[in-house]
């Protein structure tokens, strides 16, 4: 699975300390600021936005919008489903996508795509997006305790 960021987006900085939240998820700070966040997924490690960093930042990823049902489970983790994303950015399979709530457009995850949105358009069901880190996860909680 290949993530990219977009251009202009991957943090330019010298040095930075590494918060182990788990075997599998650590926290990358520079200049005492959170700014991604790496992940092993599998096999594959990928480094990802921080939900809590600068919001041009994630802004400048696509994005999906989802209905206020499906907050609760993308805020426990579960993959994003077709059935609840109610509006697409543009984005490729294997891309980094941040997850919305459609009332108030807040950030409420960043994971995978597991589809084009062109495909995942036309799907009736089916997964959409691999949930890496959302609001609550223990990559936020650890983040509260630095």
């Amino acid at each position: 699975m290949k993530a990219l960021w977009p251009a202009g987006t991957v943090p330019k900085v010298k040095t930075f300390k590494v918060y182990e939240v788990d075997e599998s998820k650590h926290l990358l700070v520079s200049d005492d600021e959170i700014t991604c966040v790496r992940v092993k997924d599998d096999d594959n490690i990928i480094i990802i936005p921080f939900l809590g960093g600068k919001p041009e930042t994630l802004a400048q990823f696509p994005s999906v919008k989802v209905d206020m049902g499906a907050v609760k489970f993308v805020c426990n983790g579960a993959k994003v489903l077709r059935p609840g994303i109610v509006e697409f950015g543009s984005f490729k399979k294997g891309d980094i996508v941040t997850v919305q709530d459609q009332t108030h457009g807040k950030m409420l995850a960043v994971g995978i795509a597991l589809e084009d949105s062109e495909a995942a358009k036309a799907m009736q069901k089916g997964y959409v997006i691999d949930n890496l880190h959302y609001i609550s996860d223990k990559i936020w909680e650890a983040y509260k305790e630095i």
